[in-house]
């Protein structure tokens, strides 16, 4: 690696005090936090699906204390404006009779966004915070303003109301580095959450870095180093998607009407970097790649008729992939 052993181990005693706060308020859920970690460090955006009352959007917030960022929760409903989340110009009184135009930021010019159930508002909302997503900066009456970095995107989807929702296209779903499914906590994980959240005051998480820690770390994540070997398996795993590639197989060509494109080939890349920094190893290995499977990929390979009409998502035929090609 090009860093020294005094940088390496700075960052892992960051790592562990993070992990260790949040743990004080999030009960389980552990893979869930890890992900989420990796794609601060990574810079990307996160979706999030999940039945209310899962602690989606204490997980985020948790993230924010801990952190030190500012964070703002934008709870997308049909009526929801761009302008109500990048911000407008108002009319003020400049004084002496004048008059002038103000911009009022919108909660977008915040570190950490909550975009709660994302897909509740119309397309052309979703647009607004998927373009400042993509470009990292909004335009707001000709006048285009940078957001503030980090800038991380955990947008929310539930998985069981499908009436009055508008969902978002599989071009938009590209943007996110993640797809995460939180699913209920086991009976021993419930208990306890129960037992944290009946007293008088709820626990609330500390700030145990700042700002400038997680730049470095996000810095030092880029500094990684990832061996052919696994370059080429997160590589092939990506082309045996696309079932009219020559990688494809019968199963694949049966079931996938469109595989994922280079931007999954890229995150495997980016995120496993900052899931190898997240587990104290000096490089990325293929495990990485295999526990990232499933969230990079399940958003970006989408089932045919015959996928669907036998009642195979995703997530098999991610798993199939697993399964199918070889680490080496």
């Amino acid at each position: 690696m090009s860093t020294d052993a005094a940088q390496w181990d700075k960052a892992q005693e960051r790592v562990a005090a993070f992990k260790r706060e949040v743990a004080r308020i999030i009960v389980g859920q552990d893979t869930i936090v890890e992900h989420m970690l990796a794609s601060l460090l990574c810079r990307g955006h996160v979706l999030i699906v999940g039945v209310p009352g899962l602690a989606k959007t204490l997980l985020v917030s948790t993230l924010g204390q801990v952190l030190g960022l500012s964070f703002r929760r934008i709870q997308f409903t049909p009526d929801l404006m761009p302008t109500d989340i990048l911000g407008s110009e108002i009319l003020q009184d400049g004084g002496g009779g004048r008059r002038q135009f103000e911009f009022v930021p919108g909660p977008v010019f915040a570190n950490l966004i909550l975009a709660d159930e994302i897909n509740r508002t119309p397309p052309k909302t979703q647009a607004a915070l998927l373009e400042a997503m993509q470009e990292k900066q909004v335009t707001v009456s000709g006048r285009t303003m940078p957001l503030r970095e980090p800038f991380i995107v955990f947008a929310t989807q539930n998985p069981i109301e499908h009436e009055g929702t508008y969902p978002l296209p599989e071009a938009q779903l590209d943007r996110f580095l993640f797809n995460l499914i939180i699913d209920y906590p086991s009976p021993a994980e419930e208990r306890q959450v129960v037992l944290r959240t009946i007293g008088f005051e709820e626990p609330r998480a500390g700030r145990v870095l700042e700002e400038k820690d997680l730049l470095e770390l996000q810095h030092l994540a880029v500094q990684v180093p990832v061996p052919e070997h696994v370059l080429d398996y997160a590589l092939r795993l990506v082309q045996a998607s696309r079932p009219a590639g020559a990688d494809a197989d019968d199963y694949v060509r049966k079931y996938v009407a469109w595989g994922a494109g280079p931007r999954a080939s890229q995150s495997f890349v980016r995120a496993a970097r900052a899931l190898a920094l997240l587990r104290g190893q000096p490089a990325a290995s293929a495990q990485e790649i295999r526990d990232l499977a499933l969230p990079i990929l399940r958003h970006r390979i989408i089932p045919n008729y015959n996928a669907t009409g036998e009642g195979i998502a995703a997530d098999a035929l991610v798993t199939h992939l697993l399964d199918t090609v070889k680490t080496a």
